[in-house]
């Protein structure tokens, strides 16, 4: 029996081509994906950067003001007057009332030397006094001529001249009321007027007037037409930070150094309770005038990180300007500072300028 082959073999065909199709579909499609590229994101239209935050700040105006000129310095407080009391004749001590620290009054005793001579020569004066008046009767009654008397009467001043020397370094009285420095012998020693003190001179005793007490200041030769006798200063010192003494210029020297170009001018100060001693610290204030000047709040002016440049922040059509500026007083609170850039009228920033650069925008916004 023959079998039948014919639709088998047609069936197989029929299936290879329908692979061959399904193969040649699926590698069309793999390439066309592969040579497919995605297009680009185009850029928005609307898409921009992001903006810089605006910072609210608080602006006050610049303005030129009168203020005080002034000049400062550092001196030292020194006794007013200062003294080495000693006769001026050689002799023996009889008694030093005095010791050091002693506070005494003008005209009071200090030191009292032998006074033998000044005995013998006050009696030669009374007899000489005696023996004038008598010359002046025999002089009236023609006794006696004109030139023996003028000789009496010369001897007698002579004697009264050396009787006042005598007085006067026989007992040392006190000058002026001030304190005991320096006491240098003590009773029955032979005074000799040679160098026995520290700053090279003869002395029985020293003393200094405290009150009151003066600061010598220098000061640079540009304030010399400024500074005139009678201008108030104000003195401060570290013992007692909290206390202003007031002081008046009394005396300016009349040369200028040429080696610091400064002149010093003597200011006195009173000092009734003493609490002022010559050796102390102190800063001078004194006030030489008026002149303009801008005056700003010290939170205003900022300091460069890492240098010693000072600025500040200004105000410009809603952004913010660094500006440096130089600081040529202080004020407590306040400082006065100068700036080529700074005509007056500008704005200046002075709350919320620490979080500013040079160009950063910023809101003023009222206190």
């Amino acid at each position: 029996m023959k079998l039948k082959t014919r639709p088998i073999m047609k069936t197989k065909a029929i299936m290879k081509t329908i692979k061959i199709v399904l193969l040649t579909l699926i590698a069309g499609a793999a390439l066309t994906a592969c040579n497919m590229t995605p297009p680009k994101a185009e850029p928005s239209e609307t898409a921009s950067a992001p903006k810089e935050k605006v910072q609210p700040v608080k602006v006050m105006e610049l303005v030129y003001s009168e203020t005080a000129v002034e000049q400062r310095s550092n001196s030292t407080i020194v006794a007013f007057e200062e003294t080495y009391l000693s006769p001026a004749l050689q002799g023996r001590i009889r008694s030093v009332k005095v010791e050091i620290n002693d506070h005494v009054k003008k005209g009071q005793l200090l030191v009292e030397l032998d006074r033998t001579q000044l005995e013998q020569t006050r009696l030669q004066y009374q007899t000489l006094l005696t023996d004038l008046a008598r010359m002046d009767t025999l002089l009236q009654y023609g006794s006696i001529t004109q030139q023996a008397y003028d000789q009496m009467k010369t001897q007698v001043e002579t004697t009264e001249l050396i009787l006042k020397n005598l007085e006067e370094n026989t007992l040392l009285r006190a000058p002026y009321s001030g304190v005991i420095t320096g006491k240098y012998y003590n009773d029955g020693e032979l005074f000799s007027p040679t160098p026995n003190t520290p700053v090279g001179k003869a002395a029985l005793v020293s003393m200094i007037q405290v009150d009151p007490v003066k600061v010598m200041v220098n000061l640079s030769e540009k304030y010399l037409p400024l500074v005139k006798e009678g201008m108030t200063a104000s003195v401060t010192t570290e013992v007692y930070p909290n206390e202003v003494f007031a002081g008046k210029i009394f005396r300016i020297h009349p040369t200028i150094s040429a080696a610091s170009r400064t002149f010093v001018a003597e200011v006195k100060v009173p000092n009734k309770q003493q609490k002022l001693s010559p050796g102390m610290f102190a800063r001078v204030r004194i006030k030489l005038g008026e002149a303009e000047a801008l005056v700003v709040p010290a939170i205003a002016v900022l300091q460069q990180t890492g240098t010693n440049q000072r600025y500040i922040m200004l105000h410009q059509n809603g952004s913010a300007k660094k500006v440096v500026v130089q600081i040529l007083k202080r004020h407590d609170d306040q400082l006065e500072i100068a700036s080529p850039e700074i005509r007056g009228g500008e704005q200046i920033i002075y709350a919320g300028q620490t979080k500013l650069d040079n160009g950063s925008p910023v809101n003023v916004v009222a206190d």
